[in-house]
């Protein structure tokens, strides 16, 4: 029998624990309008701290509506930024109630690195907790218990504004052979191919991860168990391939100039009025690419690694979630607005907002008609997790993301960035 779009979902996280990519973007502090009021042995006002810029905003507007009297604070934040704030929020007592969660291990505001200290509320109480399937659960538990409300699953690939990409007469590239001259061309109309924003560092590892994706695990698909046992290192590994066709991409004119000066922000404008034919990132940016040009259509497809079309896989897995302050003086407010984040209509909202696909089945959500690719590919089995998912600590992403950097820079090299990630691997949790 074939499986539905949502056990298909849940069987690409089941390739491997998670570590979701960073549904990030530029933020600000907003409070919804509501009333004070008393209830709930707590203050009715909540503060929610996220990263879901384009997303999140309905789904505040939604849980006020049915929680009359309730008035919800919140901010978004670009994900390194976020990163960066959370855990001296968390550790000096002045974290919000609600805050983003990434599934995992593999950044500074994932699950298992948040519940070890004892940050998280304990959500195994929760009746979403045990309906997340069993490689989701692995990723918003610590210790055995649930502490990340997940409600939804992204993937990495191009990202087109279709009719900047109609205008130029150029077809997307469906292998790597075809990248390089597909942007070549492009520059020569005076449009690159993709907006790149490398002056925030979480977006660095977008292409190599979709670079990776095509390089690394057609051939070698127990390359992470290899790592885990300590017979691979990403030095020497396909990894360095990914990489060196990144920098073929700069060299030939696949980004706008600058990128390391452009910012995230600014290159959803690049893509989103079609001064770029695209830009490589999450499904996520769709919601905020039509925010920016609401007449503009776009369309998701992978960004090819490999020369063989039929061999081409896409990085795939659950997006960021949501956690409670552990320490938080309004815990049944925050857990009302957990339940809603996981309820059909919550989910719902999150996912048609933000361009995904649900983390539980039934939600009733409509999956964006960009995200067609993504489907497939799920249906078909041809996808590998977000490649941080089963790194052991946070540092070897921190210094990928800056060794990144200082590669686009000139002051660094693939070889002493991969050795420093291997060094900080093999350092464990």
């Amino acid at each position: 029998m074939k499986r539905t779009l949502w056990q298909r979902s849940s069987a690409l996280v089941a390739l491997g624990t998670v570590t979701a990519l960073l549904a990030a973007c530029a933020g600000g502090t907003r409070a919804a309008s509501g009333g004070d009021g008393d209830g709930d042995g707590g203050s009715r006002t909540l503060t929610l701290a996220s990263v879901d810029q384009g997303s999140i905003e309905p789904v505040v507007a939604a849980f006020e509506k049915a929680h009359p009297g309730v008035k919800v604070e919140y901010t978004t934040s670009a994900a390194d930024q976020y990163q960066q704030q959370i855990r001296t929020q968390l550790a000096s007592g002045t974290a919000p109630d609600v805050m983003s969660v990434w599934p995992g291990n593999g950044n500074p505001g994932a699950t298992y690195v948040l519940a070890k200290p004892g940050y998280l509320l304990d959500l195994s109480d929760q009746p979403w907790a045990d309906r997340y399937p069993d490689a989701l659960k692995t990723v918003t538990r610590y210790g055995g218990r649930t502490y990340n409300a997940v409600y939804g699953l992204n993937a990495i690939g191009a990202i087109y504004n279709t009719g900047a990409l109609e205008k130029s007469g150029l077809t997307a590239p469906a292998t790597w052979p075809e990248v390089l001259p597909f942007c070549e061309a492009a520059a020569r109309k005076g449009t690159p191919a993709y907006a790149l924003g490398i002056q925030d560092n979480w977006v660095t590892q977008l292409v190599l991860y979709a670079l990776v994706a095509g390089t690394l695990y057609p051939g070698d698909p127990d390359f992470d168990t290899r790592m885990a046992a300590g017979q691979a290192t990403f030095t020497g590994s396909a990894w360095e391939d990914a990489l060196a066709k990144y920098q073929q991409m700069d060299d030939a004119g696949c980004f706008q100039k600058d990128a390391l000066g452009t910012s995230y922000e600014a290159s959803q404008t690049l893509a989103a009025t079609g001064r770029t034919l695209g830009v490589v990132q999450g499904n996520w940016i769709v919601s905020l690419l039509k925010e920016k040009n609401p007449d503009a259509s776009f369309t998701f497809r992978p960004l090819p690694g490999t020369d063989e079309e039929d061999r081409l896989l896409i990085p795939a897995a659950a997006g960021a979630g949501y956690g409670v302050n552990a320490k938080t003086a309004n815990r049944e407010l925050a857990l009302e607005f957990i339940s809603f984040v996981m309820s059909q209509e919550g989910m719902k909202l999150f996912v048609e907002a933000q361009g995904g696909l649900p983390a539980l089945p039934d939600s009733g959500a409509t999956v964006d008609p960009a995200l067609e690719d993504v489907a497939t590919f799920i249906d078909n089995d041809r996808t590998v997790p977000f490649m941080d998912q089963l790194w052991p600590n946070p540092r070897v992403q921190q210094t990928m993301l800056s060794g990144l950097q200082e590669i686009f820079s000139g002051q660094s090299t693939g070889t002493e960035m991969f050795a420093a990630m291997d060094a900080d691997y093999a350092a464990g949790g």
